[in-house]
């Protein structure tokens, strides 16, 4: 099955290695060996490797710029099936662009300026693919993907199925593709148009506050809690004087409570159990219990109680 899979990967041009660090996949810099990483370059070589490792029942990871993971030490048994970010988006029509999942949202939200087009702003500094941001409804500084999403391709089986964005059940981090599992290999974004000084002009003022207000010179996973309902996590971390607090090379960062940080060595042990620590202090001393917004791939969060 493995000749099988590699003799396809081949044939629709894909990229092949055995025995990644997944350390170097991941923005976190952390996790183990996967097994085989495929590097798919469009919807049509996703679809047909999908579809070989599915007939197979081979466990798969899907991984676009690896940013909101978080790896075990032991790595990933099984074949991680990476989107490829080479492909430039293409605008489709006066408001609409579409695009394959592995480009990155810096550059989809630069492509959208260059081409007079608005509502993109908030992704210029997510570092995330545009599949992850459709996975989770990624979003900063007041905007989302649920605000300017039209549509999106996911795969079932060897199949590309085309979706609404109002199927997607999208919410706070969420959609309904967490569930089902169903990968989106590509999307379609319904913007506006604007003057490209103007959005240029706010792309520049959402980059200086993140390099102000975050942690950008540290490997992270951007905000490792999800914002509870009436709350700022980052906010609650630092009420609880966890600023600084570091198992082994894992820190919360004094810059910004809400990042949990690798300051060199970090392990996912040691991360785990520092996200642990600070959800048990907070609910401890606020009640409120931080949700992780970082996927945990190989292992598991265990409860916080003592």
């Amino acid at each position: 099955m493995i000749m099988a899979l590699t003799g396809a990967a081949t044939a629709y041009g894909c990229s092949i290695a055995r025995d990644v660090s997944m350390a170097e996949l991941t923005s976190f810099r952390i996790g183990g060996p996967a097994d085989m990483v495929i590097t798919l370059p469009d919807v049509q070589a996703a679809a047909v490797i999908n579809g070989i490792c599915e007939a197979e029942q081979l466990p798969r990871l899907w991984l676009g710029k690896g940013s909101n993971l978080l790896v075990s030490d032991d790595g990933f048994r099984g074949v991680v099936l990476r989107l490829g970010g080479g492909q430039v988006p293409q605008r489709t029509d006066a408001t609409h662009i579409t695009c394959f999942a592995g480009v990155g949202l810096p550059a989809l939200s630069r492509f959208a300026q260059t081409q007079g087009l608005t509502g993109l702003e908030f992704a210029c500094g997510i570092p995330g693919s545009v599949g992850g941001a459709v996975l989770m409804n990624a979003g900063a500084y007041g905007g989302c993907i649920a605000d300017v999403l039209e549509s999106v391709t996911v795969l079932r089986g060897d199949k590309a199925v085309e979706l609404p964005a109002t199927e997607l059940a999208l919410s706070y981090r969420h959609s309904r593709l967490m569930e089902t599992g169903e990968p989106v290999v590509a999307a379609t974004f319904r913007l506006q148009e604007g003057d490209p000084s103007a959005i240029d002009a706010r792309m520049t003022e959402l980059l200086t506050a993140r390099r102000e207000k975050q942690p950008l010179e540290y490997p992270s996973a951007g905000s490792f809690f999800k914002r509870p309902e009436g709350y700022f996590a980052g906010a609650l971390v630092d009420q609880c004087g966890l600023k600084g607090y570091a198992v082994g090379d894992a820190e919360v960062s004094a810059k910004h409570a809400g990042f949990i940080i690798n300051k060199g060595h970090a392990t996912c042990a040691q991360m785990q159990k520092l996200a642990q620590h600070v959800r048990r202090v907070v609910l401890r001393e606020t009640g409120v219990l931080l949700m992780p917004e970082v996927r945990l791939i190989g292992e598991t969060w265990w409860p916080v109680e003592e």
